[in-house]
């Protein structure tokens, strides 16, 4: 989301509801789609032997789909000013499509019906702290320090507990995970409608590019929760 803040005309629009009304449909539009790929990705892996095979039959496989990942989100958000809006949207489908690929993995760990669940709560939940984050009058910037700091420590305690192997610190991990990436949809939210609320919303090419990123943010919020929901209440399969 700091990456707005390198092209965003601040002084160039007014206050207009309108434009936060249309970013925000093209965002939630965008995010929809990428957790429907990723979804449908994910479900046609797990359902196909040769995917499976392909994915996880060498771990070199996994390890460059990771890295694959992880490289598309930052040149993602590290080009977005030389990218036009139509190929930042495709890079982002393309990742919601590479993540599917990995996240298959958790339909073979967890039974459908905890996935199901996990699922719901997630929306419901999303839904809930991205509605408070778009009408709030309460000021979320000093949100953001605090919980990046926490996503630092909680990356660390997770690479820590890999060694460990505690279950209490499993568990610790899952709830606090849960309430990091909750706040962060409710800031991300908030932070969208003030870059919204910047500009007029005529230059359309901007707009797309602002409402990618703030998919991406969101979706990554939501993925996140949903994770972290089925680590903590998800019953794996016999």
């Amino acid at each position: 989301m700091a990456q707005y803040e390198n092209y965003m005309p601040y002084s160039a629009g007014l206050d207009s509801i309108e434009a936060v009304n249309s970013l925000f449909r093209k965002v939630y539009q965008y995010m929809a789609i990428g957790l429907i790929l990723t979804s449908l990705t994910a479900y046609f892996t797990a359902s196909s032997s040769a995917m499976l095979s392909f994915l996880y039959g060498s771990q070199y496989s996994f390890l460059i789909l990771v890295i694959a990942e992880i490289g598309l989100v930052i040149y993602l958000s590290a080009a977005i000013n030389k990218l036009s809006a139509s190929t930042a949207l495709i890079l982002f489908y393309v990742y919601s499509v590479l993540n599917g690929l990995t996240i298959s993995s958790v339909l073979l760990v967890y039974t459908s019906e905890s996935v199901y669940k996990a699922f719901l709560s997630t929306a419901g939940m999303f839904g809930a702290m991205s509605l408070y984050g778009l009408y709030t009058k309460s000021d979320l910037t000093g949100m953001g320090s605090f919980l990046r700091m926490g996503l630092f420590g909680l990356i660390i305690a997770m690479v820590i507990n890999m060694f460990v192997g505690s279950s209490t610190a499993e568990l610790v991990i899952s709830i606090l995970g849960i309430i990091i990436f909750l706040g962060l949809t409710a800031y991300d939210t908030a932070k969208i409608k003030a870059m919204a609320s910047s500009f007029d919303g005529q230059d359309e090419n901007l707009t797309g590019k602002v409402a990618v990123l703030g998919a991406l943010a969101l979706y990554l919020d939501f993925i996140n929760i949903f994770l972290y929901l089925l680590r903590l209440f998800g019953r794996e399969r016999n």
